[in-house]
């Protein structure tokens, strides 16, 4: 069986890739279960500080595979189980320890833009195209979106490109704030590996603490938030090697 995750480590970074290109890198089961075995792996490497997920072929993931459809949602309990395995995409993203970058080019649709939306830097290339195709099935969104695009962006604009659907460029991704950074094609991986070298550079602990917190921060009150801060700024001063920057800086 031909592996639908390819992942493999250089040096700080482990490099994540979907990779069924004959469907443009569609979900069915055993892609989503081996990005899940993916995350889990880099998770527990100490080595890692960055992850970066990108696609093989000529896109980055078109959304659920609708060939495979069928098998995922037979019976309730496995249509729950489906849904299940696709969210916890999102909370291993969200509450990982590292940075996760996601590199999109070609088409990401559905579930791929919402797991990209759960990455903390989105790189697009320039000849990316996206859209939420849920509502336009009958369907709903994953990837807590409902909660997460609707603070980035706003309820109107979230409104817009749920209820109505309409397929965009990677100019637009950047215009509502969903991209963070627009590279050509060629340069997508390369720009990829350059922004995650530079994060490799910071503290482990204060990198972990600040994703940790501005994650959290999206639900939290601000006693909550401070909370937070509080916790993690004592831990930063304790810290040897933050004590150690300081003081040079």
């Amino acid at each position: 069986m031909t592996a639908a995750v390819i992942s493999r480590n250089d040096g700080a970074i482990a490099w994540v890739k979907l990779n069924r290109p004959e469907r443009l890198n569609a979900m069915d089961r055993q892609l989503v279960d081996e990005l899940a075995e993916a995350l889990v792996r880099a998770e527990a490497d100490e080595a890692i500080r960055v992850v970066i997920l990108h696609g093989e072929g000529r896109a980055f993931c078109s959304g659920d595979d609708l060939k495979d459809l069928d098998a995922q949602t037979s019976s309730e309990a496995a249509t729950q189980a489906w849904v299940e395995a696709i969210q916890n995409i999102t909370l291993q993203i969200m509450q990982s320890r590292k940075i996760v970058i996601a590199a999109v080019h070609g088409w990401c649709v559905g579930g791929a833009l919402e797991w990209a939306i759960n990455c903390d830097f989105r790189l697009f290339a320039d000849n990316t195209r996206w859209f939420f195709p849920e509502v336009s099935y009958g369907l709903f969104v994953t990837g807590g979106v409902t909660a997460l695009l609707t603070k980035q962006v706003g309820p109107q604009v979230a409104k817009e490109l749920m209820i109505l659907g309409e397929r965009h460029d990677a100019r637009k991704a950047v215009e509502v704030g969903i991209a963070w950074k627009l590279v050509p094609e060629a340069e997508l991986l390369d720009e990829a590996r350059k922004l995650a070298l530079k994060i490799a550079e910071r503290p482990t602990g204060a990198v972990s603490d600040i994703k940790h917190a501005i994650n959290e921060g999206f639900h939290s009150s601000l006693a909550e938030a401070m909370s937070l801060e509080t916790k993690a700024t004592v831990s930063g001063f304790l810290s040897p090697e933050a004590r150690a920057r300081a003081k040079e800086f």
